[in-house]
């Protein structure tokens, strides 16, 4: 059995297909598209052929380097497994696909199992942060977590009146400040809250400035020691949000905010408004950070854990299901 129709058999109970399938029409439609095209006109593995894969991986937002490193696996599984027809490739560079994105281990979610569980998230202002705060809350709730916000974000006009009307209509705590308030004071009152009334999990909405990288290490190192001296351990997890449709600029993002807020994880905003996807893979190879969640439509409940299988699957359904006919 092909790696194609091994990732069929799984995707085919995955919880969350319609959502992946739906939310990722765009990246599909492109990628497949491309694929299948090339595909058609296959005559073997050879110079011609790797140049337009390596265009079809650009145009989905791989980058350069990790889509010459699939090209370069592509070509030496060819050669090495003696693959001939197109369905053997097709089949070969969604595998390779699998296997670059699982190179670095994915560390677990860091629950504090003896008090609150502190979330930061970090992200440029226009990241979909705010709304992906109250987003992960309703996922929380859904796993029975009592949980609460901090609207740390003070220096974005309405980010506090946002997050605090998502926090009313969830039907929980949101502990804000006054407008440019010290963010972390706002902290503070957050894990003393948070601490006071039991809650499971605490998420910190935090201001998205990257204009100045000092002033924006100095600030969130401040929070994160604020946090850390009031609830052992935290922040537990630090993700950062990240707008799907920048791609690779959106990378250049993550880049400089892995190197100031010591990062555990990303969280994939708008993945259903952008036809490049790629940029996940994008994102595990060169920072070696998994991609917790994704947000696959405007719902509420649109936000969904990133499950690997289901994203490929879901990209790759085109040329799947060809190989099947």
């Amino acid at each position: 059995m092909s790696f194609l129709s091994k990732l069929k058999n799984t995707f085919s109970n995955s919880k969350d297909q319609d959502r992946y399938l739906k939310g990722l029409q765009k990246s599909r439609s492109s990628f497949s598209e491309k694929i299948r095209r090339l595909s058609l006109n296959f005559s073997g593995v050879n110079e011609e052929f790797l140049e337009e894969l390596m265009v079809i991986l650009l145009e989905a937002d791989l980058g350069i380097h990790t889509a010459q490193k699939v090209v370069d696996e592509v070509e030496n599984r060819a050669v090495d497994q003696r693959l001939k027809s197109a369905k053997e490739i097709e089949s070969c560079l969604i595998e390779v696909l699998s296997d670059i994105y699982n190179e670095t281990e994915e560390e677990p979610f860091h629950e504090n199992k003896d008090g609150v569980t502190v979330i930061m998230m970090v992200g440029v202002n226009g990241s979909g942060k705010t709304t992906t705060t109250a987003k992960l809350a309703h996922l929380f709730q859904q796993q029975n977590k009592k949980v609460c916000l901090a609207a740390a974000d003070t220096f974005r006009a309405g980010a506090v009146d946002q997050l605090a009307q998502w926090a009313q209509r969830l039907g929980i705590e949101c502990i804000k400040g006054k407008e440019n308030a010290d963010p972390s004071s706002v902290l503070v009152d957050a894990c003393r809250y948070a601490k006071e009334h039991e809650m499971d999990v605490l998420i910190c909405d935090t201001a998205g400035r990257l204009q100045n990288k000092v002033n924006l290490m100095n600030e969130l190192a401040k929070m994160r020691r604020v946090v850390s001296r009031e609830i052992e351990d935290a922040p537990h997890e630090t993700w950062l949000v990240l707008d799907a449709t920048t791609g690779q600029n959106g990378l250049s993002q993550a880049e400089i905010f892995n190197e100031v807020a010591c990062l555990s994880g990303v969280i994939l905003t708008k993945l259903d408004g952008t036809a490049k996807g790629g940029i996940v893979i994008a994102i595990k190879d060169k920072l070696h950070l998994g991609v917790k969640y994704v947000g696959l439509g405007e719902k509420i409940d649109d936000l969904r854990e990133f499950d690997l299988d289901s994203y490929l699957y879901s990209i790759s359904e085109g040329f799947v299901n060809y190989e099947e006919n």
